[in-house]
């Protein structure tokens, strides 16, 4: 009995037997030699008995003390008032301010059945990975502030998808769909691709039949498959448990893009080509991206991984929506960013000088586009691609500081802007003159964007409806 819990279980058993026998306190306090008061502060939990008062309460019920001190609720009334009593003396509970519910002989089973339903609905709540935009930016920035001091490298899941690639036989090339499937065997995983998963999700891992079920078709670029199924055997590699916070699920979302990337990308070979092309003077994303059969966007996230850590070049990699807003971002070579209070730099929007965001309104889409941007912390160059997605227009940007343009091809761009964002007239105050002619004499109708009304998803997987997965596996466990 080392607990109030254990206490208030060995009190409901006892009244249990002295109910049984048509026992009141006083009756059943008088066989025992105290008095009933002392009883009932014994049956409420609020008084431990000594064991020779056990051993009379036992006798004078026709009972046994191992019967007395049993760990489970007598009956399923007792039950219910145990788990009303454990919920009501929770932290949880008691930090709402609110005067605990007192149960009496008239309240009936289902009253307590109603009122421990809204607590296990709110432990529910309270258990899920749920966080307020501003919390979200905030771990989203801490994260990101964390890599970049790792220069975006983490060696240890760099080691294991080159151990899991070579089990599976991989020696070079595009990593092929057939060897992501030995992989995944490994594992002991089988990879079906099914029409009907929930539009909540990317893919889902049947834990109990060893599945990962994933979409039918590729999406654009030619690696998502391939990524999509790395990444759901990256959370059995890496031991991930269900996220307890938002930070602790961006952080697993983190890992396990970076082991996708590993395996479409490996260190050995991805290394050994940006080598060769520095030496060369010839680096371009463009390459690296059809060398390894890979999207432009994953290329050159891949080279924030190893350019750094292996050829000692700092860099800056952008992903910019049609509207100027960051998607993506890394860099750390001090590149001028646009940020929040809270240090967040995703969702701000990029200076309209830099290629990122002037490389939209330009002719010719189809290659890469190369600039220098003189900016308050020095001149940079950077290569630029625009691209299309389900979300709409998109770019992606790579660049180094002026010193390391060298090495990369289309240093010989005569394109040259100016940037001196934060300074509000670089770009996002109208000229003066402007001003003067139209303030007051214009009323625009803003568009407002639906996402900002919507709340940030929660749940252990953050989005993701629960009935809908659960449904889908019931459809196909049979199979």
């Amino acid at each position: 009995m080392d607990t109030g819990i254990h206490l208030t279980t060995l009190g409901h058993r006892i009244r249990h037997f002295r109910l049984a026998k048509g026992y009141t306190l006083d009756e059943l306090g008088a066989l025992v030699g105290v008095a009933g008061s002392q009883l009932s502060l014994i049956e409420n939990g609020r008084r431990e008995p000594k064991l020779s008062l056990l051993q009379a309460i036992a006798q004078a019920t026709d009972t046994e003390v191992a019967e007395l001190i049993a760990a489970e609720p007598p009956n399923r009334r007792a039950a219910l008032e145990i788990e009303l009593e454990r919920a009501q003396s929770s932290p949880l509970f008691r930090q709402l301010g609110i005067i605990p519910v007192r149960v009496t002989k008239s309240m009936t089973d289902e009253t307590i059945e109603s009122i421990l339903g809204l607590h296990r609905e709110l432990v529910r709540r309270e258990g899920e990975a749920i966080a307020t935009p501003e919390e979200a930016r905030r771990a989203n920035t801490e994260l990101r502030l964390r890599m970049r001091a790792q220069n975006n490298y983490l060696p240890d899941i760099e080691k294991l998808a080159e151990k899991q690639l070579k089990a599976a036989g991989h020696t070079g090339g595009a990593l092929t769909h057939r060897t992501v499937s030995i992989m995944a065997e490994k594992l002991g995983f089988e990879l079906i691709y099914a029409g009907d998963l929930p539009s909540s999700t990317r893919s889902i891992t049947d834990l109990e039949n060893g599945r990962i079920y994933l979409p039918p078709a590729s999406i654009p670029g030619g690696h998502g498959l391939r990524s999509m199924a790395l990444q759901a055997m990256a959370h059995r590699l890496l031991g991930h448990t269900p996220p307890t916070d938002y930070a602790a699920f961006l952080e697993q979302r983190l890992e396990i893009n970076y082991f996708a990337a590993c395996c479409l990308v490996p260190e050995t070979a991805g290394v050994a080509f940006l080598q060769q092309a520095k030496k060369d003077k010839n680096l371009a994303v463009e390459d690296f991206r059809d060398a390894f059969g890979v999207t432009h966007e994953a290329a050159a996230m891949r080279m924030t991984n190893l350019m750094t850590e292996h050829l000692g070049m700092a860099l800056h990699f952008l992903r910019v929506d049609s509207t100027g807003a960051i998607a993506r971002v890394y860099e750390n070579d001090d590149l001028p960013l646009p940020m929040d209070v809270t240090g967040s730099v995703e969702g701000q929007p990029v200076c309209r000088k830099f290629q990122a965001r002037a490389a939209f309104s330009q002719q010719n889409r189809t290659t890469e586009q190369h600039q220098y941007t003189d900016t308050p912390s020095g001149t940079f160059w950077c290569a630029t691609q625009t691209g299309f997605s389900t979300e709409g227009e998109f770019s992606i940007t790579v660049g180094v500081p002026f010193d390391d343009a060298r090495w990369w091809r289309g240093r010989e761009t005569p394109a040259r802007a100016v940037s001196t964002c934060p300074d509000e007239s670089c770009c996002r105050r109208p000229p003066a003159e402007e001003i003067a002619r139209w303030q007051g004499k214009a009323w625009p109708s803003a568009r407002v964007h639906t996402h900002i009304f919507s709340p940030l998803p929660r749940g252990a997987f953050p989005g993701v409806d629960d009935s809908e997965v659960y449904a889908f596996l019931e459809r196909h466990a049979a199979e």
